[in-house]
């Protein structure tokens, strides 16, 4: 979580890095549209954790630019659910629940929804690890946690916990299909 302007930084950049818009031209950089929404969550995620006696007008103005960039991106991803490192693919539908935590370096594909639901009598929203990929279309919802270094393939429903992590989980529902980890889809950024 950003606790201070370094920190912001530090999100920012990652988040950059993984994403591989650090490595572009500037010209290419400054009309990439991650660039925008990854400056507008983390500095968000800096003025609400950093500075809560800013309850004023400043908050909302950030508050307000946040949600307009999700909103013309079709991306409903609240402040403070990703660790450090987001790397969104494709431009397209992306919903998280405010109430999910994800770890850092995380790869996320367009159509995919983290979400909250009852499950066995228990209401919550997922805990994602570090390092893990998630592929175009996946649904994940319930209180369950994913462990680190995780592969979800595409269209994947997980509705269970794999909190072993270190694995790839696809289908309906999802199951392990093979221990081999996220590193090869998240890469080194």
């Amino acid at each position: 979580m950003i606790a201070s302007y370094k920190d912001y930084r530090t999100y920012y950049i990652q988040d950059l890095r993984m994403t591989g818009i650090l490595h572009r031209s500037r010209l290419l950089y400054l009309k990439d549209r991650r660039f925008r929404f990854y400056k507008s969550l983390r500095f968000t995620e800096y003025i609400i954790n950093c500075h809560p006696g800013y309850g004023g007008i400043l908050k909302q103005l950030v508050l307000l630019r946040h949600t307009r960039l999700c909103n013309k991106y079709m991306w409903t991803i609240p402040p403070n659910t990703f660790g450090k490192g987001l790397s969104i693919v494709h431009t397209g539908t992306i919903v998280v629940s405010p109430h999910a935590h994800i770890g850092e370096n995380c790869r996320i594909h367009v159509d995919v929804n983290i979400g909250n639901a009852v499950t066995h009598g228990l209401s919550g929203a997922p805990t994602l690890g570090d390092n893990v990929y998630i592929g175009p279309g996946v649904k994940i919802f319930g209180p369950i946690e994913i462990g680190d270094n995780t592969a979800i393939g595409a269209n994947a429903v997980v509705n269970k916990t794999f909190s072993d992590g270190n694995c790839t989980i696809a289908g309906i529902p999802a199951t392990v299909i093979s221990y081999n980890t996220s590193e090869i889809y998240i890469g080194k950024g």
